[in-house]
């Protein structure tokens, strides 16, 4: 059973409590179809500009993670019909702050957990 460690941003941090994110995680869907079997490893918060995620990376690798994911909110948007990756999401930097991780902790670092948009395949970092 794989590890995951789930990273997000704290611009939605007051509005989502992640319910999905962990529903698809233990489904292996969305995000996390890639997966046999996954379980939480560990949840962090990024701080904007984002010079907080190698450690949190760290943290959560020491703590058991074989792999992180950075949340959906992070590089799409929710929209009336359903989500976008067209306009981006809360975080201009995602793609940056994604390859910072994966360098920081040697995990892979995926982008996308639930929601995610039409015919996006989730991109991983590594």
């Amino acid at each position: 059973m794989t590890k995951v460690g789930i990273i997000r941003c704290e611009k939605n941090e007051t509005r989502c409590p992640l319910t999905n994110c962990f529903k698809t995680m233990i489904e292996t869907t969305q995000g996390f179809a890639g997966y046999d079997a996954c379980m939480p490893a560990g949840v962090f918060t990024c701080r904007c500009p984002g010079d907080n995620v190698a450690d949190l990376a760290k943290i959560l690798k020491s703590k058991g993670a074989q792999a992180i994911h950075l949340c959906t909110c992070t590089f799409a948007s929710k929209t009336q019909d359903g989500w976008d990756k067209t306009n981006g999401g809360f975080c201009p930097d995602i793609e940056k702050i994604a390859a910072n991780i994966s360098q920081a902790s040697g995990l892979p670092c995926t982008l996308g957990t639930a929601h995610l948009p039409k015919d996006y395949t989730p991109v991983t970092f590594e």
